[in-house]
């Protein structure tokens, strides 16, 4: 019978699988793997990353990008302990991946040698799977389980191979179970379930929409309910781009990165459907009294965030098909009306700052610069997002239109997760735009992946947003602890000549004209460039604030254009108690507001402290 190598053997698997690459660094107690790699390189690509962490964060980005699972690699010890962070994210997102982990030789464990550790108590928090192989003929089995469990139990397996269990010889004669593998298929609602939900959608008063990521291939049925029964739609932060941003109804993402229409109108609502979703801060979210329709495939899910009235254990797409079916058309409630205009007179105030005529402290603003990226992306572009305040201005400004696919660090939110979701999505898709979208705190931590990007000629799109602050840190301690600004300053850098250092044709820009210029160059290109935008440090809108009855807040935010909810609910004859406090002032807004005016032009020579860490 033939023979194969151990390492070749779980390489084999993984190819069976439909995978075709893997994310890795290499190092001495993974030679038999590399070895494995040179030898397969007709069959599987090695993309070679500058550090462990940035292979696990792509592998978890490629399958939130492609609903096909990813593969990383870390050798014994340190490069072992620098996948951690990678699966985190996937197991906070919920996303199947394979981490492939060195060990020393087998006869060297156990006797305190060089990088040896035991490596499985490290993961057995992090994995939903973790083994170590003890023969070399379990190699290819445990390679196929780990598939296998990751897909099953949604999150990361971890799979332990000694150094000279990949080297040694076993009989080519196992079997892959890739074939069995079929799609998801969730169970349709029951018929007392729709019953009861179209009964309380009928009474309602002022009901929305609440989906999140759960929604996702149910585009055509949202749209198709909230018309039918005149519900305004809001979702979650990963919810985004599952409706397209010009459908109307739909609102945007509630909480402090959202826009201010979402965050008014969620508060006055009696009934929400809440569909698909499960963002952590939904606590904090709609009034205690109002009733929840609650559709979700897990009964763990069911409750978690709000009570529910009625729970509907099932698929999104045959439910909300179910409940359009079943229910009554309605009629537009107050509530529909007062969240449209909202949102209408939001969409005007945000697109007026966009010929770049007004800059703040002499900084271009975030929407002329979002104005470009929105008319210059590819109908079928993948943006690849950082965590920060780059997460508000992508989920206020950035005009997905259903076909566009993007990522980020979702529950786990760490920053510096762009560059290596960049190079994810140009080895997922390298027929399709990448944008790589970052502020400089995010950047300034995984961007030596600007040399894996030049290495392999990707073409993507670095741009950093300079505003020298770790702006979302900021606004936290500005608006929600009101203390003086500490720890969060960044010292100015010339990132474009960073960029140059890593092989990257780059560019630095201070305006709109200037930022369209060099996207279209980057256009002109078959590679990656950079552009370091020189960007504003003045806060985006607080949503937590909206205190526009204070003229302190209207000045500083230039929101002479903005009406209080308050405004839209007596317009469209909403009830008063209902819409009242949206808008409300306090004395800690005031003292929040205060900071900020006092403190929004500080320099490091001002600032507190520039040197501590701030959580990600």
């Amino acid at each position: 019978m033939a023979k194969i190598k151990g390492a070749n053997a779980v390489l084999d698997v993984m190819y069976k699988w439909g995978i075709d690459h893997l994310y890795g660094f290499p190092g001495g107690s993974f030679d038999s793997t590399m070895n494995a790699i040179y030898e397969m390189q007709d069959k599987v690509k090695f993309i070679e990353v500058r550090h462990e962490e940035a292979g696990a964060l792509a592998a978890s980005a490629e399958y939130k990008l492609t609903g096909k699972l990813g593969v990383c690699m870390g050798s014994a010890g340190p490069g072992a302990i620098h996948l951690m962070n990678g699966l985190y994210d996937a197991k906070y997102d919920k996303t199947p991946m394979v981490a492939l982990v060195a060990n020393v030789p087998t006869p060297r464990q156990d006797i305190n040698f060089f990088q040896a550790f035991d490596e499985m108590p490290w993961f057995r928090d992090v994995a939903v799977w973790v083994h170590q192989a003890k023969t070399k003929e379990a190699l290819p089995v445990l390679m196929d389980t780990a598939i296998r469990q990751a897909y099953a139990k949604k999150g990361p397996a971890v799979l332990v191979i000694p150094k000279d269990f990949g080297w040694q010889e076993i009989e080519d004669n196992y079997r892959v179970s890739a074939s069995n593998h079929v799609a998801d298929n969730y169970a349709a609602p029951t018929a007392e379930s729709i019953e009861a939900a179209t009964k309380l959608i009928k009474e309602a008063k002022n009901p929305v929409v609440y989906f999140g990521l759960g929604a996702s291939g149910a585009a055509d049925e949202l749209k198709e309910f909230s018309d039918k029964f005149k519900m305004p739609m809001m979702s979650s932060y990963l919810g985004k781009g599952i409706v397209e941003d010009s459908f109307k109804p739909y609102l945007g993402t509630i909480g402090r990165i959202g826009a201010k229409a979402p965050n008014e109108v969620q508060g006055h609502t009696d009934l929400v459907v809440w569909v698909g979703n499960n963002s952590p801060f939904s606590v904090l979210w709609f009034p205690k009294n109002a009733k929840v329709i609650q559709i979700d495939v897990d009964p763990e899910k069911q409750g978690k965030r709000h009570s529910v009235d009625v729970s509907i254990l099932a698929d999104a797409k045959k439910s909300l098909r179910a409940l359009i079916d079943a229910g009554e058309a309605r009629e537009e409630s107050p509530l529909y009306k007062a969240a449209l205009a909202d949102r209408e007179e939001w969409d005007a105030w945000t697109a007026s700052f966009a010929d770049d005529h007004l800059k703040d402290e002499g900084r271009v603003r975030q929407e002329p610069i979002w104005d470009v990226i929105n008319k210059e992306a590819a109908d079928n572009a993948v943006f690849a997002i950082d965590v920060g305040n780059v997460n508000m201005d992508h989920v206020r400004l950035l005009n997905m239109n259903g076909k566009q696919r993007w990522t980020t660090s979702g529950l786990h939110a760490t920053m510096g997760y762009g560059a290596p979701a960049a190079v994810a999505a140009a080895t997922a898709y390298p027929d399709r735009e990448v944008w790589h979208l970052a502020g400089d705190g995010g950047f300034a931590m995984m961007g030596q992946e600007l040399l894996t990007l030049a290495r392999y000629n990707m073409h993507v799109l670095t741009v950093v947003f300079t505003n020298e602050t770790l702006g979302y840190i900021e606004a936290e301690q500005r608006d929600e602890s009101n203390q003086p600004l500490s720890g969060v300053i960044i010292p100015d850098n010339d990132w474009a000549k960073v960029a140059e250092g890593m092989n990257m044709k780059a560019f630095t820009v201070h305006d709109k004209a200037e930022f369209e210029a060099a996207v279209e160059e980057w256009k002109k290109m078959d590679g990656p460039a950079f552009i370091d935008v020189k960007y504003t440090k003045h806060m985006a809108y607080s949503t937590e604030l909206n205190t526009l009855d204070d003229p302190e807040f209207v000045k500083y935010y230039h929101a002479e254009a903005l009406h209080p909810f308050s405004y839209f609910a007596e317009k469209f004859g909403l009830e008063i108690d209902a819409a009242s406090g949206a808008s409300g002032h306090s004395e800690d807004k005031a003292d929040a507001l205060q900071v900020q005016a006092t403190t929004s032009a500080s320099t490091p020579e001002t600032a507190p402290d520039t040197t501590s860490g701030a959580s990600h």
